[in-house]
């Protein structure tokens, strides 16, 4: 049931409010359980010191699961986030950030999954979440 990249990106184009598609992700991979996306470097969404934001970082792990729900359930469902708990580990300046959701359960009404955020360009762990999700449909 496994959604393809293409897929993926309508998802990602046509289920989020704007804002979100303003942080210009993409999705890299996508498989049963799990979807990766690139968050691109902007200095629109850096701070002060030039680190990438913590928001769009935490919107980047949001949008992840989703997407990685959707792979695993073939398809969008409407769903609401319940809990994102993120910690980060250290900024990340010039560089696209991976993001990885992996589903630790999928059940009939909630999800739930762990996510990696890891500076592309060295590899460095930015920030993990742990995310849960109401499936609505």
């Amino acid at each position: 049931m496994t959604m393809t990249t293409a897929e993926a990106d309508k998802v990602l184009s046509t289920a989020f409010a704007p804002w979100v598609l303003g942080l210009g992700l993409a999705v890299e991979a996508v498989g049963e359980d799990r979807a990766t996306l690139r968050l691109p470097w902007s200095e629109r969404l850096s701070r002060e010191g030039g680190g990438l934001s913590g928001q769009a970082l935490m919107a980047a792990a949001d949008t992840a699961t989703v997407i990685a729900v959707s792979a695993a359930r073939g398809g969008f469902v409407p769903m609401t986030t319940v809990q994102q708990s993120t910690s980060f580990q250290r900024a990340v300046t010039g560089s696209d950030v991976l993001i990885e959701a992996v589903l630790t359960k999928l059940g009939r009404w909630m999800a739930f999954a762990d996510v990696t955020l890891r500076d592309q360009r060295s590899g460095a762990l930015v920030a993990r979440a742990s995310t849960v999700y109401a499936l609505l449909g």
